[in-house]
């Protein structure tokens, strides 16, 4: 390959993102063009000045927040004092994901793209907004768009005299390779290597704190559809500190029978080790792999054999494909034209990986182990909102987790990875040890001691308001407003008793909405209404904080809908100017949303 010419930068919050990403490079290598595909945070984005050709993908999260790994870099780009010439050098394209269900619709790429523009760089064609909501997904927009983006590129860096396009067919290099040992070695895979029970810095994701799991205790009724955790760890030793509003990351691993299903179909031995070679000098192996590594290791904490596989695997899956009917078939699902057949067959029923292993055994018992990592992504971290105080609970960190399983047209429950692991270890049982870190969340709390604040947090969005009140307390403020909302008193009424126990002490006003435990169903938005004149008296005369945590589909909207018609009724303010007022909350903080889908 060239020396790289193309840059390819992303900001990924689930993976779909990073997932493009790879497949713009895998593109561009098809196209004898030098590639380096990279998160955007891990750039040095002063560097952007010198680059000639950037490919910037990134998704949209929450409330149109950009995803975590981009965060420095917007910061930087949004900068005031950056001249209006800095990227006249640099040729661009933006590829944005969203869901257009959202308010804010793509509103991460739409704005980066302006926003270089500001800055000089030349767009080599319009932002390609992709969407989760088109029955095809995101690569409706993504796949006529790459289309065209090839067409310029190449109008910039033709292909060498005599060489054409890379046909799909034909398998890319690997990017490494791994070089078995004939005998396990001393040190073979350092299981948990990197996880540490003694600190040296604060842990992060390449040194997570091996926390021992204290309880896990179902805290919802038997007869209800949810089984949801509240979760102990101690984390003494480890140097963390934390304050209300932060997110606990947890990392999670492979079910013991599906590691050993995975090894089957592909007839690898999971006590076998490797080393990990990079195939190309800008590469650099997996830090949160060990060397030496299992086999074992790697499946079980490396591989996410439990993730609903993208196109980009059916694509390499083909190419690796000895058996002419599979293959066949894995051609056509990874072809434009099988997008919909793909889509039924994996994205709607939430198909795993290893369950599309075991549909194609002759392929799966073929695939060359040195394609393990170009194939079966990384397994993401779990966020999750801290449930408890430091100053109510030392050395202690509690989490409150609904257990993920449903029912697709597939036999098999569909599981959560992280809940169901963590659902899955009892203390009670032996020692458990999990690996986690933290890392500051998207609330943050008043310093005023005086200052009101209003939570609304229905089921576990309450989580981290558990977290605030404890917190608040303890400091000895007491202006807390709680709108707390599930279905039924008592099935799910998360820490009813630490609540009543507060109100009594006069620590906490709460006010709840049980949306089945009568025929109409009543949900925090109506409850924030009928207590409109106290919402609009806490907000416009005392200057209250207001907190917003859930699910991110509909409540939201409806909570905000709710305080406009307050501002309205109770504030005489006309339609323009409750937006406008909800508006200046956000924007001085005083409106704060922490939601997840």
């Amino acid at each position: 390959m060239p020396s790289p010419r193309l840059l390819v930068l992303f900001g990924s919050q689930t993976g779909t993102a990073q997932d493009v990403s790879e497949r713009l490079g895998r593109e561009a290598r098809r196209r004898r063009l030098g590639c380096r595909v990279q998160a955007l945070d891990s750039y040095p984005v002063v560097n952007l000045i010198n680059e000639p050709l950037v490919i910037f993908v990134c998704a949209t999260t929450g409330q149109g927040d950009p995803p975590d790994n981009m965060k420095n870099f917007w910061r930087f780009i949004f900068r005031k004092n950056l001249p209006s010439t800095s990227l006249c050098q640099m040729d661009f394209a933006v590829l944005g994901l969203g869901d257009s269900s959202y308010a804010k619709f793509n509103f991460v790429a739409k704005k980066l793209y302006r926003r270089l523009l500001q800055l000089g760089g030349t767009a080599l064609l319009p932002v390609c907004l992709g969407d989760d909501q088109h029955e095809l997904g995101p690569d409706a927009a993504i796949d006529p768009w790459l289309h065209t983006l090839w067409e310029k590129v190449l109008g910039l860096y033709p292909m060498p005299i005599g060489l054409g396009v890379i046909p799909p067919g034909v398998p890319l290099p690997s990017k490494f390779a791994l070089q078995f040992f004939q005998e396990a070695p001393e040190m073979c895979s350092g299981e948990q290597r990197g996880a540490r029970t003694e600190p040296q810095s604060p842990p992060s994701e390449l040194q997570p704190f091996l926390a021992r799991m204290v309880t896990n205790r179902r805290v919802t009724g038997p007869s209800h559809f949810q089984d949801v955790r509240l979760i102990e760890f101690d984390i003494t030793g480890s140097g963390i500190n934390f304050a209300a509003g932060d997110v606990v990351l947890i990392l999670p691993q492979n079910a013991a029978s599906h590691v050993q299903q995975f090894c089957q179909a592909l007839g690898l031995d999971p006590d076998q080790c490797f080393m990990l070679q990079p195939r190309e000098p800008d590469v650099s192996c997996p830090e949160r792999l060990p060397q030496p590594c299992s086999v074992r290791h790697l499946v079980s904490q490396y591989l996410d054999i439990a993730s609903v596989p993208r196109r980009s695997f059916f694509e390499l899956l083909a190419c690796l494909s000895p058996h002419e009917l599979e293959r066949d078939k894995l051609l056509e699902l990874s072809s434009p034209a099988g997008q919909e057949e793909l889509s039924q067959y994996c994205s709607r029923p939430r198909r795993t990986a290893l369950e599309v292993l075991c549909d194609f055994p002759h392929t799966a018992a073929a695939i060359p182990p040195d394609y393990l990592l170009d194939l079966i992504p990384p397994i993401r971290p779990r966020a999750f909102s801290i449930a408890s105080s430091l100053l109510a609970r030392p050395s202690r960190l509690q989490i409150l987790m609904a257990v993920v399983q449903y029912q697709t047209r597939l036999k098999e429950p569909r599981r959560g990875l992280c809940s169901s692991w963590l659902a899955s270890l009892d203390p009670e049982q032996g020692p458990v040890q999990v690996p986690l870190w933290v890392r500051p969340g998207g609330l943050t709390f008043p310093q005023a001691p005086d200052t009101p604040v209003i939570m609304v947090g229905p089921g576990t969005g309450v989580a981290p308001f558990r977290a605030a009140v404890q917190e608040r307390v303890a400091q000895g403020r007491t202006e807390n407003f709680l709108f707390f909302g599930c279905r039924q008193r008592d099935q799910d009424f998360y820490w009813e008793a630490e609540w009543k126990e507060l109100e009594e002490r006069g620590c906490l006003s709460l006010v709840t909405a049980f949306s089945r435990d009568q025929e109409r169903k009543v949900y925090v938005q109506h409850r924030l209404r009928e207590l409109g004149p106290l919402v609009w008296e806490l907000l416009d005369h005392r200057g209250a904080y207001f907190y917003l945590a859930g699910n991110a589909k509909y409540m939201p909207a409806d909570v905000s809908e709710a305080l406009t018609s307050i501002f309205r009724e109770e504030g005489g303010l006309s339609g323009p100017e409750a937006a406008a007022y909800l508006a200046r909350l956000q924007r001085t903080l005083r409106f704060q949303t922490e939601t997840w889908a």
